[in-house]
């Protein structure tokens, strides 16, 4: 006997932020600006150490399967974040109130209740558990960090990551450094050359959005400082290690291409070893040139579009455009760096036709290597508000966009994290 199709439920917050699933009203979602019911295939049990949000001025929508009709509820809708490692297929569904606050600059998955659990509209796309800290406790966090300050006192970096970093922001990267394993983070940069409306260390004053979830770097680390770091966590880190530049809290790290070479230079002369990465928005293509010379192993490239004017619209940059993006990335793959894409997923904006055709051409035409899913923290009104009136087409969905991604691009790899490149990765 064939078993019924999964069908969750709407689930609501009162005032109180009390989350309750609805009897009747079916969940739904959004997908640009398209409310529908979520596929079972794109359903997945919410994962742990996700969260959930309830998302205040926005009415819950929900499907009434006898009259066929959405239906406004009187209380607030409800969104996951996803943990980290699965992207989001679809937002919540809402009817926003003419005064709702802009949301904080996080991803919202679509999250419904059936079989006594919860739902959400997300994949997972890579196999690694390196941001997974349940079986971690949190005492021992504490005091791995403490100690790894004191052990370091003149170290600002140190005292950065592990004081700040991980025990105020709870930033996964640097909760490893802490506790010596997979991949540590290495800010370097107090500014930034492009203005992205959802950067989540600094905005404009006349930014819509009122704080962002983490606070810019107020120093710029020497060159021992950073070594340091990277020798301590390398000494700990024995099997795959891995060192990114380029964090949250931070600008853009090519702005410091000189200083970050001089730590490359100065890590790998006195033997060190394992993946340096390096995020960045890969604006200035000279710099890109002397990274690979002074010893990096690989780019990984954040955009949100591989369009240029959906690009220029969310980075907004200041002295560089989209062509000196390809420029770096051509010259980061003819220099033997792995390439990696950080794409900004935006359910119904993404997986478009324009968007999509766009993506594939760019990976074909400089063989990027990998390409990481990572959702886009951001209020989706604004950012459908941003692209308003550019040319999209109709939406494949995350699925199907995959499988046209792997059918076009068998070599690519898709993943969420920075594969190590001495002994393997844990992309998909």
């Amino acid at each position: 006997m064939a078993s019924s199709p999964l069908r969750p439920r709407m689930v609501t917050a009162d005032a109180a932020g009390n989350i309750r699933d609805h009897p009747r009203l079916l969940m739904v979602c959004r997908k640009g600006e398209e409310i529908l019911l979520p596929r079972p295939e794109e359903l997945i049990p919410l994962p742990p150490e996700s969260t959930l949000f309830f998302l205040p001025g926005r009415g819950a929508l929900g499907f009434d399967l006898d009259s066929r009709a959405l239906e406004e509820h009187e209380d607030q809708a409800v969104a996951a974040f996803a943990a980290p490692a699965h992207t989001l297929t679809a937002h919540p569904a809402f009817r926003r109130a003419p005064n709702a606050p802009v949301l904080p600059l996080f991803a919202y998955g679509a999250v419904g209740f059936a079989h006594n659990r919860l739902y959400l509209c997300a994949k997972k796309v890579d196999a690694d558990r390196r941001q997974e800290f349940r079986a971690v406790p949190p005492a021992l966090l504490e005091r791995q960090a403490r100690e790894l300050v004191a052990r370091f006192p003149g170290n600002r970096l140190i005292r950065h990551l592990a004081g700040t970093c991980a025990r105020i922001y709870n930033c996964p990267a640097a909760r490893n450094l802490c506790l010596g394993r997979y991949e540590a983070p290495l800010p370097v940069s107090r500014v930034c050359n492009a203005r992205c409306l959802g950067c989540i260390s600094l905005q404009d004053k006349e930014s819509p959005i009122s704080r962002t979830p983490q606070c810019r770097m107020e120093f710029t680390p020497s060159p021992e400082e950073i070594v340091e770091v990277m020798r301590h966590h390398g000494s700990r880190e024995t099997s795959a290690p891995i060192f990114s530049f380029g964090q949250g809290c931070e600008g853009e790290p090519l702005t410091e291409a000189p200083l970050i070479a001089a730590a490359i230079r100065l890590f790998r002369a006195g033997g060190g070893r394992g993946t340096i990465n390096l995020n960045s928005n890969a604006s200035l293509p000279e710099a890109v040139a002397l990274l690979a010379e002074a010893g990096l192993s690989s780019l990984r490239v954040s955009l949100n579009s591989a369009r240029p004017g959906p690009y220029a619209r969310y980075y907004r940059p200041a002295g560089y455009s989209f062509e000196h993006v390809v420029q770096s990335i051509r010259i980061a793959k003819t220099s033997g760096l792995y390439v990696s894409l950080n794409l900004l997923f935006f359910p119904g904006f993404s997986d478009t036709e324009e968007e999509l055709s766009a993506l594939i051409a760019l990976i074909r035409q400089e063989r990027v290597d990998c390409l990481q899913l990572r959702n886009l923290n951001i209020d989706p009104d604004l950012y459908l508000d941003l692209m308003r009136g550019l040319p999209t087409g109709p939406c494949a969905g995350y699925i199907n966009a995959v499988k046209r991604l792997r059918r076009e691009c068998p070599w690519l790899r898709l993943g969420y994290f920075n594969p190590p490149l001495e002994d393997g990765g844990g992309g998909s």
